[in-house]
């Protein structure tokens, strides 16, 4: 608890500090021992017989990696071994799509060889690309030896 005489008052407020007050402070200050000083060893050794050249003290600038993209595309890939029936059956299961919209992706990959079948991040899109793996040969078509392709891109 604050004394009486530290708490201002309309008597006190205005009263200037004597030296007096703050002598046990500048008394602390000035009994504290200084701290030991330690002889610079470093300085004062010898160099050694044979030095081998001391790397620049400044760290090397290296360049800031790109930032990685936050969307990737899930392209699947053309083969002739696949039917329509099973790129439209994998495709709906898989994305969710409508038949309709199935059928489209199964025209235009095609056609042009590839389709964008999903844009999203990084861990998202590798687990697609897994299910793509993972849903297997065409049953329908006897010379489907496996699933088919698909790759991630980054979404520009």
């Amino acid at each position: 608890m604050p004394d009486a005489q530290d708490i201002p008052t309309p008597h006190n407020a205005a009263r200037p500090h004597t030296p007096a007050e703050h002598a046990p402070l500048a008394e602390q200050r000035i009994s504290q021992p200084a701290p030991p000083s330690q002889p610079d060893v470093e300085r004062h050794q010898p160099a050694p017989a044979h030095t081998e050249p001391q790397p620049d003290a400044r760290p090397a600038a290296t360049p800031k990696p790109a930032p990685k993209p936050w969307h990737w595309h899930v392209v699947l890939l053309n083969d002739d071994h696949h039917t329509y029936d099973y790129v439209v059956r994998m495709v709906q299961e898989l994305f969710g799509r409508t038949r309709e919209d199935a059928y489209a992706m199964a025209l235009k990959v095609d056609g042009d060889g590839r389709v964008v079948l999903l844009t999203t991040h990084r861990e998202h899109a590798e687990l697609k690309r897994e299910q793509i793996i993972a849903f297997g040969r065409d049953p329908l078509m006897a010379s489907s030896k496996g699933p088919m392709s698909a790759v991630l891109e980054p979404a520009e």
